[in-house]
């Protein structure tokens, strides 16, 4: 199978510093007419639904931060005009970084309340063609403070792959590609990347168009991976030396845990049924040979599922009241699934349809739910939004 590959001379950790830059980078930036960079912007929303302040923030790889004393009351556009807001990672000084999927630039944006403006701190050298490849997700350690390093999944020509980018002062260092060779396509490129509560990488992988890698354990496709912050299988992985961690996946671009340490992905279906399944080491998810629930004791089915026309779910995260949230794109939603402790779920509820198109990614920031929308228009935003209109309690 592939091996991962790993670069020499990964950069000393450096003490993390909270200055902004706003000029980057000089390309060109994408503007919105109504919405620049950095500029709040609540005009355009539908809902101005008030909560009081949190002081605990949730996020999709479960760290938790400090809230703000003081809350806006309505949504409020973080970040603007943006070539696909793709992954959120919020940082341990309360500060967080946006991938932008079409350019490769990582936006870094102030912590909330502290008045600073989002600015370009580095670019990633992708390679970028039509389809859904490019600057994907975005993930730091919980140890950020002691050894600041963003890690990064991106395509290039050849393949879709992993690299620990040092930080320092508010800017990106060059990337060091500690795993590759995950399969890049058109489409179902996965991306999504996570720290887990065992401090270990989860990788989120799709089958790039080719439906049989999904169920071959010689391939990195349609996977979902356990790695080590330097591109190493995880120790405790299901197939000895293997990164694998669970198969028979068609497209993963969500990844949470949730009180319980339990792992939820989310999955494109083809057709006929979108997926939220509850992870296990070693297991089968059956794409191609089952679409949603079979009953197959070969696989396992899912937990939910939904026509594809109302979800094609991409980020997800677990919210301060334990419920799966997931990110819809075709279905231009946020659905709330609450989770039971026998690893059940409730009954889904649906929110915000339509009201800011395609919803790439979701987190829980400072008592807020944030969203990314994923329009391909040029002008994609980072929205802050009260708690209550993602039905969180």
């Amino acid at each position: 199978m592939p091996h991962p590959s790993r670069s020499i001379g990964r950069a000393l950790a450096v003490v993390v510093a909270v200055a902004l830059v706003s000029t980057a980078c000089s390309t060109a930036r994408p503007t919105d007419s109504s919405t620049s960079p950095g500029v709040s912007d609540t005009s355009a929303t539908a809902s101005t639904t008030t909560t009081g302040s949190s002081t605990t923030t949730s996020t999709t790889s479960g760290t938790t931060t400090s809230a703000p004393a003081r809350q806006p009351a309505g949504p409020v556009t973080l970040l603007g005009g943006i070539d696909i807001a793709w992954s959120v990672a919020v940082l341990p000084d309360g500060s967080s970084l946006v991938s932008e999927r079409n350019t490769g630039d990582v936006y870094h944006l102030p912590r909330p309340g502290s008045g600073g403006k989002a600015g370009v701190a580095g670019r990633l050298p992708i390679t970028r063609t039509e389809g859904e490849g490019g600057l994907l997700g975005l993930a730091v350690r919980d140890d950020f403070e002691a050894d600041p390093v963003v890690y990064a999944y991106y395509s290039t020509e050849s393949d879709n792959r992993i690299a620990s980018v040092p930080w320092r002062d508010g800017r990106l260092g060059e990337p060091d590609v500690i795993f590759s060779g995950i399969p890049r396509g058109r489409n179902h490129n996965g991306g999504r990347i996570a720290f887990g509560p065992d401090g270990y990488l989860y990788v989120g992988t799709g089958e790039a168009g080719d439906t049989a890698l999904s169920q071959n354990l010689d391939s990195l496709g349609g996977k979902i991976l356990r790695i080590t912050s330097d591109g190493e299988p995880a120790p405790g992985n299901p197939f000895g030396g293997s990164p694998i961690w669970s198969y028979g996946h068609r497209n993963v671009q969500g990844l949470a845990w949730d009180r319980r340490n339990r792992l939820w992905a989310s999955e494109f279906g083809q057709n006929t049924f979108d997926e939220l399944n509850l992870i296990e080491p070693g297991k089968n998810y059956g794409w191609p040979e089952v679409e949603g629930r079979g009953g197959d004791p070969d696989f396992v089915d899912p937990v939910a599922q939904w026509a594809t026309s109302d979800m094609s779910p991409s980020g997800i995260a677990v919210g301060p009241d334990g419920a799966v949230y997931m990110a819809a794109l075709r279905g231009e939603s946020v659905w709330r699934v609450p989770v039971n402790a026998d690893g059940t779920v409730g009954q889904s509820t649906r929110l915000l349809q339509g009201t800011y198109g395609r919803i790439r990614d979701i987190a829980f920031v400072a008592g807020r739910a944030w969203i990314t929308t994923s329009n391909n228009d040029g002008a994609d935003r980072l929205i802050s939004l009260p708690l209550a209109d993602v039905g969180a309690r």
